[in-house]
């Protein structure tokens, strides 16, 4: 949430810097000269829509006036308190603590970034190891060749009378699979010490193009302008694309992009989502496009911060676009609880929900899903499913869409904290690091 006792300051500072009055700028953002005075005296909570005005009359961007050293150590101090509930800390109080011990402030600050890393390297960690196809292939090799060189020991210890010819060629295997094993052993060791889930290499077409596009941000600059045989030239310099399936999902992905940017045209399109609170269904009436497409033009705005997330009918993410709002699970099965999953039981209803991570208590993000059916074998032959779910973090968005109710999610069972969940198909492996942790229902404030 945006914290008014800075940004108010930095409003008043910024108008009075380039001499506007409070009645011209509250009139050009069409609210009363009076409220604005109370925001920029920090008396009222400012976000969202009415945030992204001010800063447009003011001729900066929204980043300037809500981020700073000062907000990001605030922010994270409250996460962190807000994370240990039985830390008691003062949170309403943290401003001060800010301003009074600044070093000790980017201290606690900087141990909750190393935490919240931390604990993201080990759901990716987890992840590997529980679903990881080359990992799983690799430790059947190891195994096997260690079984050949069990039994080939064995027979060279239990066997008295072997020919000598025999024993040779037994001591030959047993040393061309001794070495084979040790180099299989340092190549493990060595993939395994890979720094970050995104060096990982890419075992499938599809997650070569999601490796491509989340270099990339998912926006191409490119191909916002219609630019004959550019595609050609980007696929040509592109990197990560291994495969000719690979190659041949890239290029009907940026086709489909410059299609859809022709159509929803970006400034056009950015200053139109602003107006409507991010909101799909307006957006998709506005410009005529379908709900995943004015999806997937939301996730491509450059700095906002938008997450996508597309799975098919049974389930499984077939497109992530990492995002800080929610860590993504590279393998095997995701949250149970995430709304693009309720999607896929109710196609073409739209669903609307207020999330909250469980690793990040206090930081809630909005998410619109949707499920739609193609007939890709006809008419008359069975409906391919496909679900797709954005994230809209909580500084493009009025503040009082948080207000209300809102459902705690995780990533996936193995590395979610939360202690008692419904959903849960694993035990957590960070069961035990909240003992206090408070037990209950997954949605907080309904009912």
């Amino acid at each position: 949430m945006v914290r008014t006792a800075l940004t108010g300051t930095r409003i008043r500072e910024r108008r009075t810097m380039i001499g506007l009055r409070q009645s011209d700028v509250a009139a050009q953002v069409e609210i009363s000269p009076s409220y604005l005075n109370l925001i920029e005296h920090n008396r009222r909570r400012i976000g969202g829509a009415l945030l992204s005005r001010i800063a447009r009359v003011l001729g900066v961007d929204v980043s300037l006036l809500t981020q700073g050293v000062e907000t990001e150590q605030i922010n994270q101090l409250s996460e962190a308190a807000s994370a240990y509930s039985a830390s008691s800390a003062e949170v309403d109080k943290v401003d001060e603590f800010v301003g009074r011990f600044p070093g000790w402030a980017a201290l606690i600050a900087a141990q909750q970034r190393q935490i919240v890393s931390l604990e993201n390297r080990v759901a990716g960690l987890v992840d590997r190891m529980a679903h990881d196809p080359f990992l799983s292939a690799s430790l059947h090799d190891l195994l096997s060749k260690v079984s050949s060189i069990q039994s080939t020991a064995s027979i060279l210890a239990e066997t008295e009378d072997l020919d000598e010819n025999w024993r040779q060629r037994f001591q030959r295997n047993l040393h061309a699979d001794s070495g084979k094993l040790a180099k299989g052993a340092a190549a493990l060791v060595t993939y395994l010490d890979s720094e970050g889930e995104a060096e990982l290499r890419a075992v499938s077409p599809q997650e070569e193009l999601e490796a491509f596009l989340n270099a990339t941000g998912f926006h191409i600059a490119g191909l916002e302008k219609s630019v004959p045989d550019l595609i050609d030239v980007l696929m040509e310099k592109a990197q990560g694309f291994e495969s000719d399936a690979g190659r041949g999902i890239g290029r009907a992905y940026l086709e489909r992009y410059r299609t859809e940017a022709l159509a929803m045209p970006l400034d056009e399109f950015r200053d139109a989502a602003q107006r409507v609170a991010f909101d799909p269904a307006h957006l998709s009436e506005q410009f005529g496009a379908s709900i995943p497409a004015v999806f997937r033009r939301l996730a491509s705005l450059p700095g906002a911060r938008i997450g996508l997330v597309s799975c098919d009918g049974a389930g499984a993410l077939t497109l992530r676009k990492t995002t800080d709002l929610l860590p993504l699970p590279r393998f095997g099965s995701a949250c149970a609880l995430w709304p693009i999953y309720r999607a896929l039981t109710r196609p073409m209803a739209p669903v609307r929900a207020v999330l909250e991570h469980a690793s990040r208590p206090g930081e809630r993000f909005l998410c619109y899903a949707m499920a739609h059916a193609h007939y890709p074998a006809g008419f008359s032959a069975s409906a391919v499913y496909e679900a797709s779910m954005i994230l809209i973090p909580n500084t493009l968005v009025e503040q009082s869409v948080y207000a209300g109710p809102f459902t705690r999610i995780g990533t996936t069972c193995r590395v979610c904290p939360l202690p008692d969940c419904a959903a849960r198909r694993d035990p957590s492996i960070l069961g035990d690091l909240q003992p206090d942790a408070p037990q209950g229902a997954l949605t907080r404030g309904a009912g």
